[in-house]
């Protein structure tokens, strides 16, 4: 598989006052980024040798969680991502494959510069993605909230209370959005002003190539 590279990742700084931004991203195509929900630790699915997952799940609701790297290698791979014009995502890539037996050709880059960076509640429900395949999210730096929220509890016109699940994507996490998560559920990530320091994240997708 050829590297995959996205030239000066750019940046989206925060406006004035609370609304919601995505931070910068550039997306490429390889070659051939609390609450009440029970968390518990789960069996090892297959590849995933030596790490040890948690499961968080809610109604309609299916993650794994995991610290895919240790803090010496998260440390270098986010020291590439920060300095290099490049950025090279063939080497996370296998290390998902190998611990999710999972499969990706897509992977799209975010960059937070600070706490205030940060992106608004939606679903990764694009047509191109691979019906019911899941989605790997890898971060690196700074630690930062990551919240889902239940499609029947949003915006006024609610039809019910669901509660919000929270949890920390900590420097060289993987985080497995399963299906049927982004059917049901929209995720975020808040602003957190207090936070100074960068992060990088790397989603993993499957997308099925479209005719010309």
């Amino acid at each position: 598989m050829d590297r995959f590279l996205v030239k000066g990742a750019p940046k989206c700084p925060l406006g004035k006052g609370e609304k919601q931004e995505e931070a910068g991203a550039e997306a490429a195509t390889l070659g051939e980024d609390g609450g009440s929900a029970r968390k518990r630790p789960r069996r090892e699915p297959p590849g995933s040798a030596g790490h040890s997952w948690r499961h968080i799940q809610a109604e309609g609701l299916d993650c794994d969680y995991t610290v895919l790297f240790g803090k010496a290698e998260a440390d270098g791979i986010f020291r590439e991502l920060e300095e290099e014009v490049e950025y090279f995502t063939e080497r996370v890539r296998e290390r998902v494959s190998g611990a999710t037996g999972q499969t990706f050709n897509f992977v799209l880059v975010n960059r937070y510069k600070d706490g205030c960076d940060h992106i608004g509640e939606h679903r990764d429900d694009e047509r191109e993605l691979a019906p019911g395949s899941p989605i790997a999210s890898v971060s690196f730096g700074a630690c930062r909230d990551f919240c889902f929220r239940h499609k029947d509890s949003r915006g006024k016109a609610r039809s019910r209370d669901v509660a919000v699940v929270r949890l920390e994507l900590a420097h060289g996490s993987l985080l497995m959005m399963n299906h049927p998560t982004n059917t049901h559920w929209y995720h975020s990530l808040p602003v957190r002003r207090k936070i100074l320091a960068p992060r990088v994240n790397l989603t993993f997708r499957r997308v099925v190539p479209t005719k010309k």
